[in-house]
């Protein structure tokens, strides 16, 4: 029975972790970049393509699933053989555990070709949004902010 509760209690706390990820569209700030100056440049939209942005790989998928699967292995046989499929259960689990991590924060992006004022090209990738699309032909401006940039209309 406790096993079944720790089982619970870590997928538990993968999933709440898998959901602090921030979003990386353009209308999305962290508390660090509010209130803070911006560079802004303006250009136009060359052209647009669909992305995927990978997900992140931390040390949490592969930490909560090895220790799922040990204790699912070490409830399998006896003696030897539940050490055996505790370490099987244990790296199963781990691989698992990092594979859905990726998958869960994995997003669906979008690059933005710019071609801005001053005659420079530049393509920045963001997470896409359903509230805001680009199109080749788009007047949009480029904000900067502690090393991070977005694309906005």
């Amino acid at each position: 029975m406790k096993r079944q509760y720790l089982v619970i209690f870590l997928l538990g706390g993968v999933l709440a972790l898998s959901g602090c990820a921030s979003p990386l569209t353009g209308e999305t700030y962290s508390r660090e970049e509010a209130r803070r100056p911006q560079i802004i440049r303006t250009g136009v939209v060359e052209s647009v393509r669909p992305v995927q942005i990978e997900g992140s790989k931390t040390i949490i998928g592969p930490a909560a699933g090895a220790a799922i699967g040990g204790v699912a292995g070490s409830g399998v046989g006896g003696g030897r053989g539940s050490a055996i499929a505790t370490v099987i259960g244990a790296v199963a689990g781990g691989m698992a555990g990092a594979a859905a991590e990726e998958g869960i924060t994995r997003a669906q992006g979008v690059e933005i070709t710019v071609r801005e004022d001053d005659g420079s090209m530049r393509a920045y990738v963001q997470e896409a949004s359903p509230e805001v699309t680009f199109r080749p032909g788009d007047r949009v401006r480029v904000q900067t902010i502690n090393g991070q940039t977005r694309v906005v209309k």
